[in-house]
């Protein structure tokens, strides 16, 4: 689920922070620019874990801030495709399940990789497992707002949300550090629609998997 991830900034420290012990600033500056941020192809980063080499720190004319390369590891939030986890429900629709593991959000499980077969209802907006119990037929096990669930993770998208020209032919390449993806970004097709930078694909199409309180003894 975490992952440490070798990185690599130039770090700016601001002349009113010249008062603070040099390693000091530079850690705030780090957790400043990326806790609790998407990194392209990176993941969700948490904490600065430790820094591995500091360069030379120059100043620019017109400029009276540092400028210091800086060579570090991040604590990551990137579960690897095949991993089990357990979140909870935020919402249901008929495309499928939105899922939430407390700090991250962006999680989905689509219609077609619930437990089958499965129906939604229109009217409490919930989905629900038609489960044919050996001795008593078909039974309906809610899938609840607000309840746990025990998903399989299959699939990743990063989307490079970083802001473009006007002309929408020139971009900021996205940060190189970090495992890559060799997913594909998510189709949006209102250009103008905020976009999830990060997004994982659930599926609870198996036995074990899908609502806690389905699979508890007695």
């Amino acid at each position: 689920m975490f992952v440490l991830v070798q990185m690599k900034d130039t770090v700016r420290i601001s002349p009113h922070l010249f008062h603070l012990d040099s390693m000091d600033a530079i850690r705030e500056s780090l957790n400043v620019k990326f806790a609790n941020k998407v990194v392209y192809n990176v993941g969700l980063c948490i904490a600065l874990w430790d820094i591995e080499k500091v360069e030379d720190s120059y100043i620019f004319p017109g400029d009276g801030a540092t400028h210091t390369n800086v060579h570090f590891r991040y604590v990551v939030f990137r579960p690897f495709v095949d991993e089990i986890l357990v979140g909870r429900i935020k919402s249901c629709s008929k495309d499928g399940l939105h899922v939430s593991v407390g700090f991250f959000d962006d999680i989905v499980i689509p219609s077609d990789s619930l437990q089958h077969p499965s129906k939604f209802n229109e009217q409490e907006q919930l989905w629900s497992w038609e489960y044919e119990a050996p001795d008593e037929g078909s039974v309906d096990l809610p899938m609840d707002i607000g309840g746990d669930i025990r998903f399989r993770v299959v699939d990743e998208t990063f989307v490079d949300t970083t802001p473009s020209c006007p002309d929408d032919t020139l971009s900021m390449p996205p940060p190189s550090s970090g495992p890559s993806s060799s997913t594909n970004p998510v189709p949006v097709s209102d250009p103008t629609a905020k976009k999830a930078p990060y997004t994982l694909v659930g599926s609870i199409s198996e036995m074990g998997l899908g609502m806690l309180s389905w699979w508890k003894p007695g």
